[in-house]
């Protein structure tokens, strides 16, 4: 492999991180995990560790990535600031001598996307396009292994959805998707978008939980006020709510419906169906407390 071929993974400690140096691991990469917190940072032998304090630390984030040939860029936690932080992490990684950046962005990042959060991801592509390292921009939907967690716990998943179907992914899916395109050079100047198999509706994502479980879960569309007026009651800033609702509102436009290949022409195989993660994983459904009812036989 080239001098150069160490892989600075960033979000190391992160659900998607973990899972993606675990996969570089096993694949012999060479690897340096960017961590916050290395005490945080499981055990995997054969990787270097360095820490940054965080994305706007550029002199940290400079020193943690110098030697590095490709930097992966998780995203950073939503805040006002991310599009600054990550242009702080993308001018250290070009001072340090990265040569490649692979950033984990969004479907249908755009300046007008739906979903307000991906305009983060648009202005991100737009700062790493405009350094002349090479790129590869991974695309994921939302996530399939979230989707259980925003049933209440009353059974009852709430938001401005409508109709509209969304092409969910699982985290394992996009972690083995980014090894891939890690481990390869042929991916340069490339967008993938990282999708599951097929495109479901909320509803009918609330029948196969149920169905798994036994658990009596339903969906119930509101309007966009009605979102608006019951997220705003958790006390998040404008900028959070306007996010959490677009979500929804992006499923309903079908912004989030499209189905790709992509993840099956990186990895060579089919990704995960929302029914065989939730066969797999019923205890995700563990912090619901309604049961389905049971007919009694009749006499």
């Amino acid at each position: 492999m080239p001098e150069d071929s160490l892989i600075a993974v960033t979000g190391a400690t992160g659900a998607v991180g973990r899972r993606l140096t675990a996969r570089l691991a096993e694949a012999g990469a060479r690897q340096r995990r960017v961590v916050r917190d290395p005490a945080r940072a499981p055990r995997l032998p054969g990787t270097e560790l360095r820490r940054a304090s965080g994305y706007a630390a550029g002199t940290e984030m400079r020193a943690a990535l110098e030697g590095a040939g490709t930097l992966f860029l998780m995203p950073a936690s939503e805040a006002p600031d991310r599009v600054d932080q990550h242009k702080t992490a993308v001018d250290a990684a070009v001072a340090a001598g990265v040569r490649r950046i692979v950033y984990l962005s969004v479907v249908r990042a755009g300046a007008d996307a739906t979903f307000t959060l991906a305009h983060d991801h648009w202005a991100t592509e737009e700062h790493v396009r405009a350094t002349g390292l090479e790129w590869t921009f991974l695309r994921m939907n939302l996530y399939m292994d979230f989707i259980p967690a925003i049933v209440l716990p009353e059974g009852v998943i709430r938001g401005p959805a409508g109709d509209g179907r969304l092409a969910a992914v699982l985290r394992d899916d996009v972690a083995a998707a980014a090894a891939a395109v890690l481990t390869s050079e042929r991916h340069g100047g490339r967008t993938y978008d990282l999708t599951g198999p097929a495109a479901f509706s909320l509803a009918e994502a609330a029948e196969l939980m149920s169905r798994f479980t036994g658990k009596a879960i339903r969906f119930e569309d509101e309007t966009d006020d009605e979102a608006f007026a019951s997220r705003a009651a958790f006390g998040a800033a404008d900028w959070e709510v306007r996010g959490w609702v677009s979500s929804y509102q992006a499923i309903r436009d079908g912004s989030l419906q499209d189905v790709s290949p992509h993840v099956r022409e990186l990895t060579g195989r089919d990704p995960v169906a929302l029914a065989d993660y939730l066969q797999s994983h019923p205890e995700a459904l563990d912090h619901v407390s309604s049961r389905l009812d049971v007919a009694s036989p009749s006499t």
